[in-house]
């Protein structure tokens, strides 16, 4: 938290203007952080700020109580100036039990606000965390936090003791508690989670009043009790005037289509397979099947591509989503969709691996496997979303070049962007680029792999339109007839030609944008959900008076024609990933730069702080 303002006094306690603050709310999976954190988001947005936000969870859908490994935390930076990203140093902590401060206390600032709930912390949950003593009662943790106990579970029993309901459900409740307090602490309206509580609950009153109820306390309480001498206001942004929503990365992705499906006039078939985190999509298209959408859940990876590729055969778009794994699974079919030139939109939503992995947590390490990873040459045109919004516009971008160049398009976003939210201004849908889709009908002169001359996109025919009947399948076609052919030269052209394809594509690339000078010491290049961290990280370097610049790539095959122009502009190219140097081995190979990779993969979103001393580190050693 920064201060802009000198404090001013409130009737009883100090009023602190400030331009941003970063939150986590840490709890057991069972405490209901990523409920808390939603709902303090909304409000926060309410009070007109900028977002972004950072769920984090365990895998286990119901991890062992107040273990360290079953701690489930939501985080968001609020600001009343451009927010990049949900923040790398906490401002305010609130841990609900022994395990979430042990996980998460290293990320609070020194002089940052710790809310804990003391009645958590007994003999039987410190030891599961591993605290031989009870770490409250440490002098040096109230010297170095402004450490507020705070006994939520009697305080929550004492505010619904008169309803009927058990013990469990009451103190299921607490988690409102930390809301009201905090909402308190900055100033956030609760109107909006009561209207929530109002619509959630709207069949179960009793539950509704309680949390209802709990809500209030916990803003009261931090109103009048002694332990809290100060709270904070945090003014609102100065966003461009528009309609605005939360948008996580899934339901953009989901959007997108819903929007491709309206402009192109084309039903969509998703075709999925249930796996962490793609499954969001599926659940959120499932429920807007009046919007040409038809989900299939498969039975397997396998089932949903060729399932996905069978209803673009049939004159449909077929998209198909998974993680990493299921990507691997897929990688056959996709080939299947790259012989034959069918469309084909494919969502990786990547997670830290390899195999199992670390399924809830984020990486971006499947960019070698969206570019080689399938037999044979099987080249496929790769996007990259940058955004939670974002997302919407990749995914209709995908579906727009597949469609156009009769290719699959692979986009890979991450679980960071998947999970994460940011306000999004909805589009007009009659301002985005059209989808115009031309069936072949006319038989005269028809070949199925007669191609437009500008796209090499063969033509989109309907199974059963008259005399134009013709052979589908993964064996290698003859060029321009389609019929089966095992000739080597036709097959070395067929080859390239669908590689030549792809690289077309490049004509659909605007320039690139720089964000800084475009010359100077310093280009930091990244792709997908590292943005905002990057941006941050650059922008803050600028203000120090350095010659350095970003750029953030959305389309990765083909890379932007105006690339390698750019790249030799610079003294030094930096390349931050969320894996162990895969962009940066990519720009090396076909510019012959001498990149240099920052690279941390450990399930968590890169820092603004670690880019910004690598870009440090970096001028320091090309002076």
């Amino acid at each position: 938290m920064s201060e802009t303002v000198a404090p001013v006094r409130t009737a009883a306690k100090q009023l602190r203007e400030l331009d941003r603050a970063v939150v986590r709310f840490a709890g057991d999976s069972g405490d209901g952080m990523q409920l808390t954190g939603e709902q303090f988001t909304t409000e926060s947005a309410w009070a007109g700020n900028d977002i972004a936000t950072l769920p984090n969870f365990p895998a286990e859908i119901r991890a062992p109580a107040g273990t360290l490994f079953g701690v489930s935390s939501f985080q968001l930076q609020f600001g009343s100036q451009r927010v990049y990203t949900p923040g790398d140093r906490l401002d305010c902590l609130v841990a609900m039990n022994p395990a979430a401060l042990k996980v998460h206390l290293s990320d609070l600032k020194p002089g940052g606000l710790l809310v804990v709930n003391t009645n958590a912390f007994d003999k039987r949950n410190l030891d599961k965390a591993g605290y031989p003593s009870n770490p409250l009662d440490d002098p040096a943790l109230a010297e170095r936090y402004r450490l507020h106990k705070v006994d939520m579970t009697a305080l929550t029993l004492e505010a619904i003791k008169d309803l009927s309901l058990n013990q469990k459900e009451k103190e299921r409740t607490k988690n409102f508690f930390a809301l009201g307090v905090v909402s308190w602490i900055y100033t956030r309206p609760l109107e909006p989670t009561l209207e929530w509580i109002k619509k959630k609950f709207a069949k179960n009153q009793v539950i509704a009043e309680a949390n209802a109820r709990v809500l209030k306390a916990g803003h009261a309480f931090g109103e009048t009790a002694e332990i809290f001498a100060e709270h904070y206001a945090v003014e609102a942004a100065e966003l461009p005037p528009g309609l605005y929503r939360a948008m996580t990365g899934n339901r953009a992705l989901a959007w997108g289509l819903l929007a491709a499906a309206q402009r192109s006039k084309l039903p969509v078939v998703y075709g999925a397979y249930p796996i962490t985190p793609a499954s969001g999509i599926l659940e959120e298209l499932a429920m807007h099947k009046r919007f040409r959408i038809r989900t299939i859940q498969a039975e397997d990876e396998i089932a949903a591509v060729t399932a996905a590729i069978g209803a673009s055969f049939g004159g449909a778009i077929g998209v198909t989503a998974s993680s990493g794994p299921g990507i691997a699974l897929k990688g056959e079919g996709i080939g299947l969709a790259v012989t034959a030139e069918l469309p084909l939109v494919i969502f990786d939503i990547q997670r830290g691996g390899p195999s199992t992995g670390l399924p809830t947590k984020t990486e971006q390490a499947d960019l070698m496997q969206a570019l080689y990873g399938r037999n044979s040459e099987s080249p496929v045109v790769v996007l990259a979303p940058a955004t939670p919004g974002d997302c919407f516009y990749i995914a209709y971008e995908a579906v727009r070049i597949a469609t156009k160049y009769m290719t699959p398009v692979l986009v890979l976003s991450d679980g960071f962007l998947a999970n994460g939210s940011e306000p999004w201004p909805v589009p007009d849908i009659n301002s985005l680029p059209p989808i115009d889709v031309q069936f072949r009908t006319e038989k005269e002169g028809f070949f199925p792999y007669l191609r437009d001359p500008a796209t090499l996109a063969r033509p989109w025919v309907r199974p059963g339109t008259p005399g134009l009947e013709h052979r589908i399948g993964g064996i290698e076609k003859q060029d321009v007839t389609g019929n089966i052919s095992y000739d080597p030269d036709n097959h070395d052209h067929m080859v390239r030609m669908r590689a030549e394809k792809v690289r077309r594509v490049a004509q659909e690339i605007p320039p690139t944008s720089i964000n800084g000078p475009a010359t100077g010491d310093l280009l930091v290049v990244g792709w997908g959900g590292t943005y905002g961290a990057i941006t941050a990280a650059v922008e803050r370097t600028q203000l120090e008076g350095q010659s350095v610049a970003s750029v953030h790539l959305r389309y990765l095959n083909p890379l932007p024609p105006d690339l390698g122009h750019i790249l030799r502009e610079y003294r030094k190219v930096l390349v931050p990933e969320i894996n162990s140097g895969q962009l940066v081995r990519v720009l090396r190979a076909e510019y012959l730069v001498d990149a240099v990779g920052f690279n941390r993969v450990r399930g968590l979103p890169l820092a603004t702080d670690e880019i910004y001393e690598a870009i440090k580190q970096l001028l320091g050693s090309a002076s």
